[in-house]
C-alpha cells in the first residue's frame, strides 16, 4: 500500500534534544484521530497540488504536440528550454514531493495564515525547483551533445542509447540512489533538522536541500529521456508514474530495483532494436500529425 511516515506531532519550536527519541517511524494520519492534518486540511493541501500539477502537465502535452520528439535539444534556445523543463518537472514531481512540503508548511505555519503560509510555500517550492533548474542545464548541455553526435553519425545513437539504458540502470542500483530515496521516503528526521535552520530565507534553503536529494534520488531516470525523447509524454508519464510509486509504496526500494535492471536489460537491446530510442531517432511527427 502507498504510505508516507509522519511523527505524531511536530512544530519547528519542539525541536530540541528529544528530536533523536521522537525519530522513531509511526503510521501516516490520513485525518480524524490526532493526526498530523485534519481531513480537512489535507484533502485541501492535496487539492492545491493538483491545481498546480494538472495545468504543468497540459502546458507540457501542449508543448509536446507542437514539437514532436527529435534528438537533442530540437532546436530549442537555453531559456525556452529552462522554461519547459521546470513545468516538466513541476507536473512529474509535485506530486510525490507533496507529503514533504505540506508537512513542513504545517509544521513551521502554525503561528501563520493566510498570505504568510502562502508566501512560506511558494519559497520552499522555489527552492525545490530551482534545484531541478540547475539540473536542467546539465540536462541541456547533454541533449546538445548527443544530438550533435546523431546529426553527424546517425548510426551512434544507437550506442548512445545503449550508454544511457546503461548509465541509468547502474545508478538505480547503486548507493547514492538509495541514500537519496531514503531521504525521500523518510523525510521526517531531515524536516526536524531544517527547523533549526536560521533566517533569512529558511524555507529556501530546506527547499533547496530537500530538491538535491530529489535530484539525486531520479537522476538515473531522467538519463533515460535522452534515448525516450525529452519530449515523450508517455515517457514522462511513465517516469512521474515511477517516481511517485518509488516514494510513497512500501516496496519503493525494490521498484527502484526493478526498474534498474530493466534499464540494463534495454542497455543490451538498443543497438539492435532502434525503435526503442525514439529520441535519437530522426525527427519524429508531432502529435498534431499523427
Amino acid at each position: 500500500m502507498l504510505s508516507w511516515e509522519y511523527p505524531q506531532e511536530y512544530t519547528p519550536m519542539r525541536h530540541s534534544r528529544t528530536s533523536t527519541a521522537r525519530s522513531a517511524r509511526a503510521p501516516a494520519p490520513t485525518g480524524a484521530g490526532g493526526g498530523l492534518l485534519s481531513a480537512r486540511d489535507l484533502a485541501a493541501a492535496w487539492f492545491l497540488v493538483v491545481l498546480i500539477a494538472v495545468p504543468a502537465w497540459a502546458l507540457t502535452i501542449g508543448q509536446a504536440r507542437d514539437m514532436g520528439v527529435e534528438p537533442g535539444t530540437m532546436g530549442v534556445e537555453l531559456p525556452l528550454f529552462l522554461l519547459l523543463w521546470v513545468t516538466m518537472m513541476a507536473a512529474m514531481m509535485l506530486p510525490s514531493m507533496a507529503p514533504v512540503a505540506i508537512t513542513w508548511v504545517r509544521g513551521i505555519g502554525r503561528q501563520s495564515s493566510g498570505w504568510s503560509r502562502a508566501a512560506r510555500t511558494v519559497e520552499f517550492v522555489g527552492g525545490y525547483l530551482l534545484v531541478w533548474t540547475a539540473f536542467g542545464l546539465l540536462a541541456y548541455a547533454a541533449l546538445a551533445f548527443t544530438g550533435g553526435l546523431v546529426d553527424d553519425r546517425p548510426t551512434a545513437g544507437r550506442w548512445i542509447g545503449s550508454a544511457a539504458f546503461l548509465l541509468a540502470g547502474l545508478y538505480q542500483l547503486g548507493p547514492l540512489k538509495y541514500v537519496c530515496l531514503r531521504h525521500c521516503r523518510d523525510p521526517m528526521s531531515h524536516l526536524m533538522h531544517y527547523a533549526g535552520f536560521r533566517q533569512p530565507a529558511r524555507d529556501l534553503r530546506v527547499g533547496l536541500h530537500h530538491g538535491t536529494y530529489c535530484v539525486g534520488c531520479c537522476a538515473g531516470l531522467m538519463v533515460v529521456l535522452v534515448p525516450l525523447g525529452v519530449m515523450n509524454v508517455a515517457a514522462m508519464a511513465g517516469l512521474a508514474v515511477v517516481i511517485f510509486v518509488e516514494k510513497l509504496w512500501s516496496r519503493g526500494p525494490l521498484l527502484a530495483r526493478i526498474v534498474g535492471v530493466t534499464f540494463l536489460v534495454l542497455a543490451v537491446l538498443a543497438p539492435f532494436q532502434y525503435w526503442l530510442l525514439p529520441g535519437l531517432q530522426g525527427s519524429m511527427p508531432s502529435m498534431d500529425g499523427m
